[in-house]
């Protein structure tokens, strides 16, 4: 099936940011998309918590989310919102970095809370706690869709193989990757580990992505890497996408996660073990 992944740079304003998206989708349906793929917090992207406090929102209200069912019903396609930064009602006011598979009646099929947070320090001067402002999630997510199982994971999870490993034990064929990953460990890991995780489970790894400076009302100035990727099941790169916003679309073919499996079938060949 034709698929797509949107390559954005998301401001802090969820307004403009959802305008983008819509319009971005139009276009790929024309094009004959049947899958549309969005990046990580998709609705908002900021360094600023007062920002974020003022124009979040909880998922029965968020404007994105209500917008991108609509336009999935529009199209007739399915969606995946890569990730939606969300008001939750925990004591502490954490939002959830939280991902959706929307069908093509608008319904949300899955949704995946993000369980690793992205707590580093990478330079001397970039630092991340996103434990800090958002709370992880606890439960690994596999979508069940027309095209197959979709396991769904969020960013800095794919320093995790054995969430990866899970999901494609769990039926897996697909497992999407959005992220809005770091220009220093994007340019040191990105493709390496989307590659790694491809190989290990003989599955197609999706991976749209954030990229360039993105626009503030208030905070401190954020870039994302870009190159949002396609692995194939043997390992190939079918898209990077480099570094500007486009549309990217590609043929997502099934029948290559049944050979990759069949001629290494490693994923048959797990075993428990003692120790170390």
């Amino acid at each position: 099936m034709k698929t797509a992944l949107l390559q954005i740079t998301s401001s802090d304003n969820p307004v403009e940011n959802l305008d983008m998206v819509r319009t971005m989708m139009d276009r790929a349906a024309q094009e004959g998309a049947q899958f549309i793929l969005t990046p990580e917090v998709t609705n908002c992207v900021s360094t600023s918590t007062t920002r974020q406090r003022d124009v979040l929102q909880h998922e029965e209200d968020d404007i994105t989310l209500a917008g991108l069912r609509e336009q999935a019903v529009a199209l007739g396609v399915w969606v995946l919102i890569g990730s939606l930064a969300i008001k939750t009602h925990d004591a502490d006011g954490r939002f959830a970095n939280r991902s959706y598979m929307i069908g093509p009646k608008g319904q949300i099929v899955a949704q995946y809370d993000k369980i690793h947070m992205f707590d580093v320090q990478v330079t001397e001067t970039e630092t991340f706690r996103e434990s800090a402002n958002y709370r992880p999630g606890t439960t690994a997510v596999v979508a069940d869709t027309d095209f197959g199982k979709v396991g769904l994971t969020i960013c800095y999870d794919i320093r995790f193989p054995h969430l990866y490993s899970a999901l494609a034990q769990a039926g897996a064929r697909v497992i999407t990757v959005p992220a809005a990953f770091s220009p220093v460990t994007g340019v040191a890991h990105w493709e390496s580990l989307l590659r790694a995780r491809a190989i290990e489970n003989g599955c197609w790894v999706i991976a749209p992505a954030q990229t360039g400076e993105h626009p503030k009302t208030r905070g401190k100035t954020r870039n994302t890497h870009g190159h949002s990727m396609v692995v194939a099941p043997w390992g190939e790169v079918v898209i990077d996408a480099g570094t500007d916003p486009g549309i990217h679309i590609f043929d997502l073919d099934d029948s290559s996660v049944t050979e990759a499996r069949r001629r290494v079938p490693s994923l048959t060949h797990v075993r428990s073990f003692d120790g170390p």
